[in-house]
């Protein structure tokens, strides 16, 4: 796959990277110039470098981050090869002993940030490290999360996702007390994620079968099965503005790889009642749009087989 670099990189006079930034791009020109500003003040302080993926976007995406002063190298996948695959493509021309700053394109990374997360992961109990996340208005961002399990699947699609967030028995962590402190989690949404060159190692590649959605849990669950922890960092903040998440094609692409994820790690029938809860809860939810009922048609009629050709076409 090609990669263009705009940074003459022979000279040997720039400072080794403490941070390298990944993003992965598919037609994100609208949001990746913003990403790309924010890593000057973002990363005060911290010696850094940036790779983009780019998964064959049709807009100006890949320009857009040759012509950023901030001088990315920019990887062309040559297809949409899904976010796990860019980002091992990326992670391929970066130094093994690199600390990485996974970031979505249209996340916004806050003054001195990176700093405080490259403290966190001078801890070598540490594999990865996150921020505290706001919306693009200013609110929290519930984005730290438990690990899948019946009680989270089942109250969630009963009580709805705020609900059992709030009450501390669903996936989502909705207690606000929770996001003031530091602490170890199970895991967190994966739009900004600091890993550790010591948990790359440990860990390997992302799974690439995980095409979008549950690559980050079950990239965080092989830290913490690799002896590392996933550590909240509330005094390093980002903005994740977020997209369109009504698209019937990516609510079943999610519905999909979730059950995949847990039939990894459960029974068969443990995995049919998790694959039930999905159902259930967007069933109940039907009447809201096409993306619920695209959901609970995918949990019902699950592929039979382990890919994603069906729903990604």
């Amino acid at each position: 796959m090609p990669i263009a670099d705009n940074e003459d990189r022979t000279s040997g006079q720039a400072p080794e990277p403490r941070f390298s930034v990944v993003s992965v791009t598919y037609n994100s020109a609208q949001v990746l110039p913003g990403l790309l500003d924010s890593l000057k003040e973002g990363l005060a302080g911290v010696a850094f470098e940036i790779v983009i993926a780019d998964n064959d976007s049709a807009d100006a995406s890949v320009e857009i981050a040759l012509n950023h002063p901030s001088k990315p190298r920019v990887v062309q996948m040559g297809r949409n090869a899904g976010y796990s695959a860019g980002i091992n493509a990326a992670s391929a021309v970066i130094r093994k002993d690199a600390n990485l700053l996974i970031m979505n394109p249209d996340v916004r990374l806050m003054p001195g940030a990176a700093r405080v997360l490259l403290e966190r992961l001078s801890d070598r109990s540490v594999g990865v490290a996150v921020p505290k996340v706001f919306e693009a208005d200013g609110r929290l961002a519930w984005s730290l999360r438990r690990e899948p399990s019946l009680v989270t699947g089942w109250t969630d699609a009963v009580l709805g996702g705020k609900l059992s967030a709030r009450l501390g028995t669903g996936e989502k962590v909705g207690n606000p007390a929770r996001y003031e402190n530091g602490a170890i989690i199970d895991w967190a949404e994966g739009s900004v994620l600091a890993v550790a060159a010591r948990a790359r190692a440990l860990v390997g590649d992302w799974d690439e079968s995980f095409f979008l959605y549950s690559e980050e849990t079950d990239y965080m669950r092989r830290v913490r099965s690799a002896g590392l922890s996933v550590a909240y960092v509330p005094g390093a903040h980002a903005i994740h503005i977020g997209g369109d998440y009504n698209s019937p094609r990516l609510a079943a692409l999610l519905a999909h790889n979730r059950i995949k994820y847990y039939r990894r790690h459960h029974g068969a029938v443990s995995t049919a009642l998790f694959r039930m809860s999905i159902a259930l809860g967007e069933g109940l939810r039907a009447a809201r749009g096409p993306a619920h009922r695209a959901a609970a048609l995918i949990a019902l009629f699950p592929p039979s087989y382990e890919g994603i050709d069906l729903i990604v076409g």
